[in-house]
């Protein structure tokens, strides 16, 4: 007796077997490919996390070296040293020490704009802005005081490209201080605007220099209060209400 239908169905044929086999080690490869592949994606994550933090700290000790000795006295050697890298790693990730001193400045001034833009939209009203700007400023000036001594110093060190790039950044800087200012005190002439705003950073960006008294730091929690006082004082005077 042949055998059932059922029977017969359940047989392949050796083509069939190999398509199914075929199938399945597709299947595993394909399989095999993207781990292989999300493994060389995290692997690449890895060394750009490494890299950049590398970058970091070269940009963290250059804004203390230079702060301290100057631009001009300063080698990649001592960088890299500080940085904990050879003198020659350095160039992986900066062709020279002038670019070090350009990627230093110009990001600080990206970053100020950024977050000065940022305040503004994030404020309810003109005086929060104000108020919150000034925090903002304080809070650099609190946090960052070598890139300001670097700033004032070895401005001159950068190229005239990139010294035009930091002005401008900084001169759109003071633009979001001024736009704030000018609804503040409505009818009051923009040039004088600025003046306010370009005094108020030379008060808080003083710190470097006026948080040390007889060669003692005073204590960021004790100046802070008082340069957002005595800013806040400079930028409402003729209009005491705002405060």
């Amino acid at each position: 007796m042949r055998s059932t239908d059922a029977t017969q169905t359940s047989e392949r044929t050796p083509a069939q077997q190999g398509s199914t086999t075929q199938h399945g080690d597709a299947a595993q490869q394909g399989s095999t490919t993207q781990q292989g592949n999300a493994a060389q994606r995290s692997s690449s994550t890895q060394r750009s996390k490494a890299k950049e933090n590398r970058r970091q700290a070269l940009l963290t000790a250059a804004a203390s070296l230079f702060a301290v000795n100057g631009f001009n006295r300063v080698s990649l050697e001592d960088l890299g040293a500080a940085a904990g890298v050879s003198g020659p790693a350095v160039y992986r990730h900066f062709p020279g020490k002038q670019a070090v001193l350009a990627d230093l400045l110009v990001t600080v001034s990206e970053e100020l704009l950024d977050g000065g833009r940022k305040v503004v939209e994030d404020s309810p009203d003109p005086l929060t802005a104000l108020r919150q700007l000034v925090e903002f400023q304080v809070d650099f000036a609190l946090g960052k005081p070598d890139v300001i001594r670097v700033q004032d110093r070895d401005f001159s060190n950068l190229s005239e490209q990139d010294q035009a790039a930091v002005r401008a950044l900084q001169r759109s800087y003071v633009e979001v201080w001024v736009d704030v200012l000018a609804r503040l005190h409505p009818g009051t002439d923009t040039s004088e605007l600025r003046m306010r705003a370009h005094a108020t950073f030379g008060l808080i960006n003083s710190t470097p220099h006026s948080v040390r008294s007889h060669g003692r730091r005073i204590a960021a929690a004790a100046a802070r209060p008082l340069l957002e006082g005595m800013a806040l004082a400079a930028l409402t005077v003729d209009n005491p209400a705002a405060v």
